[in-house]
């Protein structure tokens, strides 16, 4: 197996990291109540997708 002939310095090795950071969700509305959601995904709010009642929400007092 290879090793490396050199230490591999902070700065250099955070060079190459620059580009892995987490991205921000693309949201769209819901068609049913207009929260944000994010694609491809159920309400949260109202337990719609794609205009149709997926999961039944519980009202709790």
């Amino acid at each position: 197996m290879a090793h490396p002939k050199r230490k591999i310095s902070k700065s250099r090795r955070d060079k190459r990291r620059t580009h892995y950071k987490a991205k921000v969700p693309n949201l769209s509305s819901c068609t049913n109540c207009n929260a944000p959601v994010q694609y491809h995904r159920v309400c949260p709010e109202c337990g719609h997708y794609k205009g149709k009642l997926v999961v039944e929400k519980t009202v709790t007092v």
